[in-house]
């Protein structure tokens, strides 16, 4: 039962590879929460066994098979019992008994034992089993937060006015659907608490029945005698079953072992960790460590690392906070399993010294592998956009996985080496790293020794698995380089000009308030109209829009429910204006002004390992989510400009995702309309419509569009009738006549959909996996979704791997030229340029060259450019 509640109350969680944890980890929070209130002396759980016992036999009899259990949950039920066996805790089942008759029956044998007992569960039948010295204990878990109501005999009587015994009878009268318990029709709680208060128990309600007053009632009791007796059987738990246990199994020991951390590791369960003491395998590599302060010796290991050969690897940490000197806590290096070295600052042994050596034998070292952890932080020390002798843990980590978009360093260790290592937060939590060295040098020494180790030992690994996929060319040609043109990018960032940041927000806060009145005015009332609450109040009750779904909490005032009402009523499209343009106030008006930097930039993170899809992802502050749908939003360009002596050249794939869907589905009908470089949706109207192509309406147009570009995200007939405002029935038709006119295509993402099926992964023109768990989920809604994502991750991934070949090609061709512009943004489909003017020519010569190359399609890439003094005039 507390799986149960946990699976439905905890958040739906997966691990890594996809499986769903959700009621484990549930479990053991609770587990972990009364362990840690309790400290008690011995610990059981018990399962229910999957065959029928004598209550599931009853209930048959009376209502049928009981509800299946969800197969989400069904899957985690052997794992939870793998975690028990792993932390040593003893675990009760036998065939015939229900959970409920173990704990009921263990709770009155301990208690006779002279034990103090808490049973702990989500059935309130086991309520019938408190006494003064059995707590009965529910945890309640939602939104993945628990509470727990406790109960003695004394507290079942305060709350349901009823002795435990007394609740047997009060349970069988009133039933229970959760517990499958049926009662009696029209006998609720109320009225089954006020019978058992005035008559004490079943047989007294049955002996004085005429005395009940309510006459459905008294006629439901006497026309339901044997439900009743039925519901009572099923409502009693057993407390004599002949069950084996052992004191000396359930007798609490350490749960934290090695076999134990692995599984939760596994399962992803990292804030659980920190209750784990370090483990013998750790510190027992510990013995290879070793700090460096002599200088000497330092240029030894520097000399040595400039002499590697051809084949050789080395890795390399960099423990840092800050660019300052003062956040510099030191440097490791490992050359093999058992040649680990610290280099902590310390007297000659300076930052600038350490870190001079250290590029210097990058940058010099031709065949050698330099590994580490998260490259693109480590440009700035090594000072090289030589990839070819680099090799990112985190990235090979992240292909091999991509739904997994948190890696560290301490996973590798145990998905890999199946070494168990406490990472940065468990050994430091928020401590820096200079103040972690000051306070404790062997713990700082220890981290930053484990990182190369784990860096050293897992790079061979993760290559070699790689190459077993055919993703080695992916890590080494793509996501190496590219990880060097991020970096570079971010460094570059983009300027701004505060003064025009802020003249837009004004002009947004004028627009805001014009909606605000226009709104108010409409509705005949002031009102907060950030408040849903009151907006629905006013929407669907004072004014009577049609339309309004109500909540626990009020109307949904969500974008699809508005989205629908707009068109016909004014102030509802205005509501939607004002809810944008306050989002682009407070996002970029005034979230922007808090990164503008020296010179007045802005420099963005781009994100490599985040998205499944492979594309790049933008953070703090997220540059490539710039609305374009209203005028207003696109404004917010105009504030972003060139350097002095410099224009923007922006470049722009057209329809990159339908040129490879295509390229990869083969069809011939679409690859001739590409290549008759006419209007692509207007081709697809004319041929879905049957219409001649000179003939075609905007109208047709505009849903050819839809459908053209809905089919590559995997769209529906539901959802295609949503965005066009059509029924279900017609989206369905045009969605069918697409699929007559380009039969290939449908073929291609059927056989995605099988392949992801048969697979469990798809891939894209460059061998990009992306695992679809989805697909194996007994949830309807799951599997659709995991059929779209079949569907459209192996063109969305070849478009994001085609953009990421034509930032390095541009960005190569850029140097070798010799030009002062610079590559300095990327999002999705299009490429900024900050080019110099006297480079203009040129610069479009190279985006059109090498992003029309970046890959041989069986239809031609297009490019759209532009030029501008800022970013809206480039656009």
């Amino acid at each position: 039962s507390i799986l149960n509640r946990a699976f439905y109350g905890v958040p739906d969680l997966s691990n890594a590879e996809g499986f769903h944890t959700n009621a484990i980890y549930g479990f053991l929070n609770i587990m972990f929460k009364i362990l840690d209130e309790e400290e008690p002396e011995y610990l059981a759980v018990a399962f229910d066994v999957h065959e029928p016992t004598f209550r599931h036999n009853i209930y048959k009899e009376y209502k049928g098979t009981r509800k299946p259990m969800p197969e989400e949950l069904r899957e985690q039920v052997p794992v939870m019992k793998e975690v028990l066996k792993a932390m040593g805790i003893q675990t009760v089942e036998k065939p015939g008994l229900e959970a409920d008759d173990i704990l009921g029956t263990l709770a009155k044998r301990s208690e006779k034992e002279g034990m103090e007992v808490s049973l702990i569960s989500g059935d309130r039948d086991l309520l019938q089993i408190a006494s003064s010295h059995i707590k009965i204990r529910i945890p309640k878990t939602k939104g993945g937060r628990t509470e727990i109501e406790d109960y003695y005999a004394e507290d079942v009587e305060k709350r349901y006015r009823v002795n435990p015994l007394q609740f047997i009878d009060l349970k069988a009268l009133m039933g229970d659907t959760a517990d499958n318990i049926p009662g009696v029709p029209k006998v609720g709680e109320k009225t089954a608490t006020e019978l058992m208060v005035r008559f004490g128990s079943l047989e007294g309600i049955y002996e004085h029945i005429e005395e009940v007053p309510k006459k459905s009632v008294r006629e439901s009791l006497a026309a339901n005698r044997e439900l009743a007796d039925l519901s009572r059987i099923l409502a009693t738990i057993k407390v004599d079953s002949d069950i084996d246990f052992s004191y000396e199994d359930a007798k609490i020991r350490n749960f934290y072992t090695e076999e134990a951390y692995q599984i939760f590791l596994r399962l992803g369960f990292k804030n659980m960790l920190s209750r784990f003491e370090k483990k013998e395998n750790e510190n027992k590599q510990t013995e290879y460590f070793k700090t460096v302060t002599d200088f000497g010796e330092a240029e030894e290991l520097f000399q040595r690392l400039r002499q590697l050969g051809k084949g050789e690897r080395a890795a390399f940490e960099i423990l840092e906070d800050g660019r300052e000197a003062e956040d510099f806590a030191g440097m490791a290096l490992a050359f093999g399993e058992k040649e680990i070295y610290f280099l902590k600052p310390e007297g000659f042994l300076k930052k600038e010294y350490m870190l001079d050596r250290l590029a210097e034998a990058v940058g010099n070292a031709d065949g050698v592998q330099f590994v580490t952890f998260d490259i693109k932080n480590k440009y700035e020390y090594i000072r090289t956009d030589k990839t070819e002798r680099l090799f990112d843990i985190l990235i090979a980590s992240y292909l091999l996985n991509p739904l997994k978009n948190d890696y560290e360093p301490e996973d590798i260790a145990a998905e890999y080496l199946g070494l168990t290592i406490p990472g940065k937060a468990q050994r430091f939590g928020k401590t820096s790293f200079r103040k972690a060295a000051e306070e404790n040098e062997r713990e700082i020494m220890e981290y930053a020794c484990f990182l190369v180790y784990v860096e050293w030992m897992a790079a061979p690994l993760l290559m070699d698995k790689l190459v077993q996929i055919g993703m080695e060319r992916l890590m080494t040609e793509i996501e190496m380089p590219l990880s060097y043109i991020l970096y570079d990018m971010e460094k570059e960032g983009i300027r701004v000009k505060p003064d025009e940041l802020r003249a837009y927000g004004e002009a947004l806060n004028g627009r805001i308030g014009e909606l605000e009145e226009g709104i108010h005015q409409k509705a005949g009332s002031d009102f907060n109209i950030n408040s849903p609450k009151q907006l629905g109040e006013i929407l669907f009750e004072k004014m009577q829009i049609p339309g309004g779904k109500k909540t626990k909490t009020g109307y949904s005032t969500a974008a699809d429910v508005l989205d629908k009402l707009a068109p016909d009523y004014p102030i509802v499209e205005e509501i939607l204006e004002y809810r944008g343009l306050a989002k682009l106030k407070s996002t970029y008006a005034e979230g922007l002004a808090a990164y503008i930097g020296d010179e007045d930039r802005i420099h963005s993170t781009f994100n490599q390992t985040i998205t499944a899809t492979g594309r790049i992802s933008s953070t703090e502050p997220n540059l490539q989510n710039i609305p374009m749908r209203m005028e207003l939003g696109r404004l917010i360009r105009k504030v972003f400009v060139p350097k002095d002596g410099f224009v923007f050249t922006d470049a722009d794939y057209s329809q990159i995702e339908l040129r490879v869907l295509a390229h990869m589905s083969g069809d011939a009908q679409l690859i001739e309309a590409y290549k008759m470089d006419e209007d692509i949706h207007r081709i697809t109207a004319s041929k879905v419509f049957h219409t001649p192509f000179e003939e075609v309406t905007d109208l047709q147009r505009r849903n050819a569009k839809a459908v053209n570009f809905g089919i590559v995200y995997g769209i529906s007939s539901f959802g295609l009738s949503q965005d066009l405002s059509i029924s279900r029935k017609e989206a369905a038709e045009y969605i069918e006549q697409y699929f007559a006119t380009y039969p290939e295509v449908k073929k291609f993402l059927d056989k995605q959909v099988e392949d992801a099926k048969k697979n469990g992964y798809v891939t894209t023109m460059f061998g990009r996996r992306r695992p679809v768990p989805e697909l194996s989920s007994s949830n309807f809604m799951q599997r659709s979704f995991g059929e779209r994502v079949a569907m459209n991750s192996p063109i969305q991934g070849t478009a994001a791997d085609i953009i990421k070949i034509a930032m390095i090609k541009v960005w190569k061709r850029l140097k070798k030229e010799g030009l002062k512009s610079k590559l300095i943004l990327q999002v999705h489909d299009e490429l900024l340029i900050e080019t110099a003017e006297n480079e203009a020519e040129k610069v479009k010569e190279i985006l059109g060259e090498e992003m029309k190359a970046a890959a041989d399609l069986s239809v031609t890439l297009e490019v759209d450019m532009h030029t501008g003094r800022n970013w809206y005039e480039a656009k």
